[in-house]
């Protein structure tokens, strides 16, 4: 089982197997506001990039329920950004790490270079 799946499946434990629409209407939003945000996060995540998910919007809801139209907006922009910013902070991370490693070979090369006896 891949690492993402295990994250996965811890973090749905931690979060009482509770979804993110079910968490956003204990927390008093409105239920067409959270389907909508839920459908636009998980557009707004496939829009990214990530190759899980898929584009869902109810585009009747969306023109005529002014709630789920917000949500779609707010989840779509939301996850978007999120799933953005984890890309291109994981292509940092990376490509800094390769950066730091070609400056230490070069550090220890020149200093092998300078204590070599000639």
């Amino acid at each position: 089982m891949s690492r993402y799946w295990l994250g996965l499946c811890f973090t749905l434990l931690l979060a009482g197997c509770e979804t993110t629409h079910q968490q956003m209407v204990q927390q008093g939003y409105p239920p067409a506001y959270a389907d909508g945000f839920d459908d636009g996060c998980s557009s707004g995540r496939q829009a990214a990039g990530l190759m899980v998910g898929e584009f869902r919007k109810n585009v009747p809801r969306y023109l005529h329920e002014a709630q789920y139209e917000t949500g779609w907006d707010d989840g779509f922009r939301q996850c978007h950004a999120m799933q953005s910013n984890q890309d291109t902070r994981q292509y940092r991370e990376r490509y800094w790490d390769e950066r730091d490693r070609d400056w230490q070979r070069e550090k220890d090369q020149g200093a092998a270079r300078a204590y070599r006896p000639n």
